[in-house]
């Protein structure tokens, strides 16, 4: 609580004040005790104390001791928290649920904001809307607002800064890796992407920038928060995690929450074309993912995403479809072909011909298979699959 003990030659007032003072500040924990103090010594006793912690606002055990310390009904806690995490309304706007003699109690103690929003892009040629945040130590990453002809909305939510993963086919991987994001700086995204969406979130999906279980602790626990009934409570069903193929992790990520979705990015089913396009498969061989996907079976209350990316020549051969009927064989997986979005660094790939997919699709289906087509969102402002490429240190995100 003390950087010291105050010496009466630094606080001028009686000793028996001062003692007075120390033991309340004790009791109570917060910096309002100088106001125990004569006026004339305040700012002087104040030094003597370190900032005053403010606990996140997505922790339910900070919520509920900011409640009983500000004095609040629990019901009243629970219309707060659908307003702030289910309406989405503005933290101050949120707070008027509250009665007005327990606002500024509540909120002191509660950190509500963790990213900078320094940038928004819509695209023009569909409904993506691309958006750029800045964290504490000043490094950027990016979130993406897809909606559909419908008018639902799905975000998708960055987990690292940077990826050490260097896919042959995302911009990401072309950024040096800096640090996994923070599960308040995952949650961040969600409320701020949440309320430009006007109540119409529907889906979340981890499939921004970075490697979700390469930072696997606070990815569970950012998914344990959004599907919580007390914070964004939103469906098992509408929040997915995909990974370029962490066997272990899958498997602990499918136990923990066996009702989200979990898609793998496989890319292809011939061992050496993997590791041609990603590093990562020379560490898991196609075997490990196999494993791992058997073991997920039992546990997972839905099917895997398989993504595949088809690229012109690379991995959309008769072969490679052949290998791909096999991998997926008796597996409780369906498969979702991806087009190309082509990345500054890498001119050389081109995406699949239309033939291509009709071919996949045949073979795939004919095997037992749903098969699924992705298109992209927001490619005119590099906002599609693959192209979320922020500069990590920049003053502005240049939008």
């Amino acid at each position: 609580m003390f950087h010291g003990t105050p010496r009466r030659s630094e606080i001028k007032t009686p000793t028996h004040k001062v003692s007075e003072w120390v033991r309340w500040c004790q009791a109570i924990n917060q910096e309002r005790c100088q106001l125990r103090l004569p006026m004339a010594c305040r700012q002087s006793a104040l030094d003597y104390l370190p900032p005053m912690k403010r606990h996140s606002i997505h922790d339910p055990a900070a919520l509920e001791a900011a409640r009983r310390h500000a004095g609040i009904e629990p019901e009243a806690l629970r219309r707060w928290r659908a307003a702030f995490f289910r309406r989405h309304l503005e933290f101050a706007e949120s707070l008027k649920i509250l009665p007005a003699e327990s606002r500024d109690s509540f909120a002191e103690g509660l950190r509500h904001r963790f990213i900078e929003r320094v940038g928004e892009v819509s695209s023009t040629q569909d409904r993506a809307t691309k958006l750029a945040f800045r964290t504490d130590d000043g490094r950027v990453l990016e979130a993406v607002l897809m909606q559909t002809v419908s008018g639902r909305i799905s975000l998708c939510v960055s987990s690292q800064l940077g990826c050490a993963c260097n896919c042959a086919f995302c911009a990401t991987g072309t950024l040096p890796f800096a640090r996994n994001l923070t599960v308040d700086e995952m949650l961040d995204q969600v409320v701020q992407g949440a309320r430009l969406a006007e109540g119409r979130l529907r889906n979340v999906v981890f499939m921004g920038m970075g490697e979700p279980l390469l930072n696997l602790g606070n990815v569970q626990r950012a998914v344990a928060d959004l599907i919580s009934p007390h914070l964004f409570a939103l469906a098992e069903r509408r929040v997915l995690v995909s990974t370029c193929g962490l066997p272990d992790a899958m498997v602990e990520l499918a136990r923990a929450f066996p009702g989200i979705g979990l898609g793998l990015s496989l890319h292809a089913a011939r061992q050496e074309v993997r590791e041609q396009l990603m590093p990562i498969a020379e560490r898991h061989h196609l075997r490990e993912l196999r494993a791992a996907l058997e073991a997920i079976a039992p546990v997972a209350k839905r099917e895997v995403m398989v993504e595949v990316l088809l690229l012109d020549g690379v991995n959309d051969r008769p072969a490679d479809a052949a290998a791909l009927v096999e991998f997926t064989h008796d597996l409780p997986v369906y498969i979702n072909l991806l087009t190309y979005n082509p990345i500054p660094s890498r001119p050389d790939l081109r995406p699949a011909a239309e033939g291509s997919y009709r071919l996949f699709t045949e073979r795939l289906e004919e095997a037992g298979h749903k098969v699924t087509r992705r298109y992209s969102h927001g490619s005119d402002i590099a906002a599609a699959c693959g192209q979320l490429a922020a500069t990590h240190s920049a003053p502005e995100a240049a939008l």
